[in-house]
């Protein structure tokens, strides 16, 4: 047949200009021509418009097809190019008879000329370009969907990413609906995100052979992106229904250390940050937390070491400082004794003699904090209160300035005193499980039985718990989850605890010296559990104020023409706030809808824990803390493994969570997973059976919270989100740091 055809088949279609047969049709043939699983079908061209016997030839063409059903397509000859996709614009007509198939197509060339055509063609700067209709055997499908051959997010193109649903895949490609989805990588195949019914669609060797499919038609093209979209029929036949090059795919991301030693996104300040920062936060709230930090630093010690932190890929990284001759002999000709003294006692002597680094030190630290920072603190977030809703958009700069240093402040105490805890506690499991073994046995909490259902620790989330100290979130206090009245299980701990108390004082009875040891570990233990749960409380009292401040100055902006909605402040730089302010008409929507989109991509990446390596005199801190709260248990295969946080064992069914808006939907007995926890997830501990998140440590919110629920929680999985599914039975096993699944 030529290319003056009316009907052209499939099959022999890439002998055919690809100007008459478009650009779906014409890569349909060719792959269809080497072999590939293509449905057989026919390629209407634009000269059927003219020809009075269309339906007659169209029914007869059909009988030879094979089927009854068919899906009849557009294939424009500026579709499906690397620049230009015309994805979803259109028209499509599936399960059409072969005595209804005139009409679809007359009704496809029709759309051709549509409004929503002509928009796309004038904004790729062309004019109209000629196109054909694809005819081809209905599949009628048990599963169909797409895949990328390169990650849409992250850009890597060692990554195959399958997206599916059961039977027709049109809503999944319209964007009605967000199906099942995996990942494929070399040697590995995971389901990332579960469909909406919960019940797996695809089997692991099914994705590996969509996977296997795609990667089969990039190769063909020289390994450029594909997306492509696929079928399996209820035989199983795996069917290929349309290949493109992908549109738009990033540059893969590099998780390269931004210096020497060895950087965490989830310790200190981190472990807040569940996501990418905005670009308002990173340029404005976390300077000037860090700088509070060090002044902080500077007040009580004597001595600043500056941070090592950095933003790498949009996500909050800090590292310790590396240790060097230099910055000792700089401390000691200072004349900082003083500095030395507290430094050792606060960071090495408090893990080996708590009670000791006490008394040198921390409850003089602990006293500043109480008695003079806290204070100051309330009274600046009370004052700044009062005023915020007055205020110009000077003076709300200002206040924001004046918080967010007075927050850093308050984060140096919370470290230096609430940060001992963790690290008394593992001077307390060391001696517990050396001589109170049988008494406090691993399997059953070990040392945090004594740490649980405490006075002054029972978890409370006020107006002000945060989900994330990035302030374009809500904090608790401007969101109704409607979550019913906590069971108060705190009691219940506390007469555990005390029972264990008296067996342990029991079991050291004959033995005076250990007793009276055990008495000072555990005194010192109790006491700055209850300061680490109050400092961690009360870190953000200035949320609500910072996010009023933010809230007045955007819609300052968006009045002033500067930026369309007041939301977009958050996607600001400070300085280009600062000179709105001072009366700059530049418009930022642009730029603000720029980096939107860029920090939404950011915020699905799969951040890893560390990058780096740790400086050879320090090491690893937290993964020897992690180590240490281990123990001696052994992993089963296949578990995912993180940070043992809160001791025990509970079976569950996963449910992730994204956030706030997804709190009403927690049930009772599920496993809670998510990226983080901040106090604002505080409600959710009462219902889990177990918590499980990507990031944190064993001082991490998760990790406290659980325990004063005493249930089990495992931390700094790193992934979890990803490799778990919504429905996934699994054990949480907090003692070993595991989580093993049951399908």
């Amino acid at each position: 047949m030529g290319s003056n055809s009316t009907v052209v088949d499939l099959a022999g279609a890439s002998a055919v200009d690809w100007t008459v047969t478009g650009g779906k049709a014409a890569v349909l043939a060719e792959l269809s021509a080497a072999g590939f699983p293509v449905p057989p079908g026919i390629v209407v061209t634009t000269a059927a418009l003219d020809d009075a016997q269309l339906d007659d030839r169209l029914a007869a063409v059909a009988e030879g097809l094979g089927g009854d059903r068919f899906a009849v397509r557009s294939s424009g000859a500026a579709e499906d190019l690397p620049d230009a996709s015309y994805a979803g614009l259109y028209e499509t007509y599936l399960n059409v008879p072969a005595d209804g198939l005139g009409e679809a197509v007359r009704r496809c060339f029709a759309a051709a000329a549509s409004e929503r055509v002509t928009a796309y063609h004038q904004r790729q700067g062309g004019a109209m370009a000629a196109m054909a209709v694809l005819v081809q055997v209905m599949v009628d499908p048990v599963a169909a969907g797409v895949a990328f051959t390169a990650h849409p997010v992250t850009g890597e193109r060692d990554q195959t990413v399958v997206a599916v649903i059961a039977g027709l895949g049109d809503p999944l490609v319209s964007g009605e609906t967000t199906g099942e989805e995996w990942t494929v990588t070399s040697g590995c195949t995971v389901m990332t995100r579960s469909g909406p019914g919960g019940t797996p669609v695809l089997a692991n060797v099914q994705a590996d052979a969509v996977a296997e499919l795609a990667g089969r038609i990039a190769d063909r093209y020289d390994g450029r992106p594909q997306d492509v979209e696929w079928a399996i029929d209820r035989k199983g036949k795996l069917w290929l229904l349309q290949a493109r090059p992908m549109t738009a795919v990033p540059e893969p991301v590099s998780w390269m250390a931004p210096g020497p030693g060895l950087w965490m996104r989830n310790f200190r300040l981190g472990e807040w940050l569940p996501e990418a920062v905005t670009p308002l936060f990173a340029s404005w709230l976390l300077p000037l937390i860090e700088d509070g930090y060090l002044d902080g630093m500077y007040g009580s010690v004597g001595v600043r070491v500056p941070f090592r932190s950095a933003l790498v890929n949009g996500w909050y990284y800090n590292a310790t400082p590396i240790p060097s001759p230099k910055l000792l002999a700089w401390v000691l000709w200072r004349g900082r004794t003083r500095a030395v003294r507290i430094l050792f006692n606060a960071l090495i002597r408090v893990s080996h003699d708590p009670a000791a680094a006490d008394r040198a030190v921390l409850s003089d630290l602990g006293r500043m904090w109480r008695e003079q920072q806290m204070p100051r603190y309330r009274r600046l977030v009370a004052s700044a209160d009062a005023e915020v809703d007055t205020a110009p958009p000077r003076r709300l700069a200002e206040l924001v300035d004046a918080l967010g240093r007075e927050a850093g402040i308050y984060l140096w105490y919370l470290a230096i005193v609430g940060g001992s805890a963790w690290k008394m506690e593992a001077c307390l499991t060391r001696f517990t499980r050396r001589h109170l073994a049988d008494v406090l046995p691993d399997s059953e909490g070990g040392s945090q039985v004594l740490l649980r259902g405490l006075p002054g620790t029972q978890p409370l989330a006020g107006a002000h718990a945060v989900q994330s100290v990035d302030w374009c979130h809500p904090v608790a206090g401007e969101l109704a989850t409607g979550q019913p009245p906590r069971p108060d299980r705190h009691g219940q701990l506390a007469e555990h605890r005390m029972v264990a108390e008296h067996r342990c004082r029991a079991a050291l009875a004959d033995r005076p010296r250990l007793l009276a040891a055990f008495d000072q570990l555990l005194q010192v233990n109790q006491r700055y559990a209850v300061i680490r749960e109050e400092q961690a409380r009360d870190f953000t009292l200035a949320w609500p104020v910072l996010r009023a401040c933010a809230g007045r100055l955007g819609r300052h902006l968006a009045n002033a023409g500067t930026i369309e909605q007041p939301a977009d402040i958050y996607f600001c730089a400070r300085d280009e706030v600062n000179t709105a302010i001072a009366g700059d008409p530049s418009q930022l929507s642009a730029k603000a809808a720029e980096r939107f989109a860029l920090w939404k991509r950011q915020c699905r990446l799969a951040a890893p824990l560390t990058l780096g390596r740790p400086a050879r005199l320090i090491g690893d801190v937290i993964e020897r803390a992690v180590q240490e709260a281990r123990g001696a248990v052994e992993t089963g295969e296949g578990a995912i493994i993180g940070h043992p946080a809160s001791a025990g064992r509970a079976t569950g069914r996963v449910a992730i969570v994204h956030g706030l808006e997804d709190f009403d939907a927690f049930a009772d007995g599920q496993v809670l997973v998510t990226k983080a926890t901040a106090p604002a997830w505080t409600p959710l501990f009462a219902r889990a059976a177990a918590v499980v998140t990507d990031g944190g440590t064993l001082a991490a919110h998760a990790s406290l919270v659980a325990r004063e629920y005493g249930i089990p929680a495992v931390v700094g999985t790193g992934d979890a989100t990803q490799r778990l599914r919504p429905g996934q039975l699994v054990t949480v096993d907090g003692t070993a740091g595991t989580i093993t699944s049951h399908a």
